[in-house]
């Protein structure tokens, strides 16, 4: 029977670490800020915004709260990323994503500081992470080294494959793990014999946005199942990329939808909020 890799578990170890070295730093009279912004009322968002809320809450860190009308422009969004990236009490900044649809979504990441941009996306930051140079990492791939990391899963010297390639996940996830000294084959839609590829892995990493599209045909016994999906069925009902009833007799480790990878998004969200305060410095080269 596969064990269950537990995100809220150890997320909220994570947290707690978080926390701890919080209030050191306001013993030490020094205050962790996060700025969040929200454009419109899209449902998913707003949850998403309000989990952020409750996690800076819980830690300590404070949190500013800008929720923008649907209507507001571009030259306002950037008007106020500019005016977060000038204030030093201001360590990270995060712009919700998506934005509304007349909005340049490479634009506003690429106005956010480099070293406020605590989700990642600057591009600034993806090149420091390809280089390995010093720089933020995009939440959700750092989470998942660290559910790796923390269930006693090693890395180095195994098979890993990366389904999907976007910019926020796949394309991280595979650097994540080649600095881990894993090897990594990154796969597709259009990886010709994909199952094959796919059953190579001692580590599958699925991020493919198809509510249980990896079966278990896809996995090979007792390789690590990390499912990065978030998805709803014909029920309505949350669910991965990974089938997870013919998947976790197979697997050695699988993680759930939800309460797997989900969780952890946040808590590296927060650690990089504690990041950019160990850094300390807010002039962009």
């Amino acid at each position: 029977m596969a064990m269950i890799i537990d995100g809220r578990e150890i997320s909220l170890l994570v947290k707690n670490e978080i926390k701890e070295k919080v209030e050191e730093l306001k013993k030490r009279g020094k205050e962790i800020t996060l700025a969040v912004i929200q454009v419109g009322d899209n449902p998913a968002s707003t949850v998403y915004v309000r989990n952020k809320k409750k996690a800076c809450e819980y830690t300590g860190i404070r949190s500013l709260s800008y929720e923008l009308p649907e209507e507001t422009s571009e030259e306002e969004l950037l008007a106020l990323v500019e005016q977060l990236n000038e204030r030093p009490d201001v360590n990270g900044i995060l712009v919700q994503l998506p934005l509304p649809p007349l909005m340049d979504e490479d634009a506003v990441i690429r106005a956010i500081s480099p070293l406020k941009d605590v989700d990642g996306f600057h591009p600034q930051n993806v090149g420091n992470l390809c280089i390995g140079q010093p720089g933020f990492v995009s939440c959700t791939p750092l989470g998942v080294i660290e559910l790796l990391k923390r269930s006693g899963v090693s890395i180095a010297g195994k098979k890993c494959v990366v389904l999907g390639r976007s910019n926020i996940v796949g394309k991280p996830m595979a650097l994540l793990l080649l600095r881990e000294n894993a090897t990594v084959t990154v796969a597709h839609s259009k990886t010709e014999n994909l199952k094959e590829v796919t059953q190579e892995a001692d580590i599958l990493v699925v991020a493919v946005g198809r509510p249980g599209m990896v079966t278990g045909e896809y996995v090979k016994e007792g390789a690590v199942v990390i499912d990065v999906g978030i998805n709803r069925d014909e029920n309505n009902k949350l669910c991965g990329d990974v089938d997870f009833d013919t998947v976790e007799p197979i697997c050695g480790a699988i993680t759930p939808v939800p309460g797997g990878v989900g969780p952890m998004t946040i808590a590296m969200l927060l650690h990089n909020c504690l990041e950019s305060v160990e850094r300390e410095k807010y002039e962009v080269s």
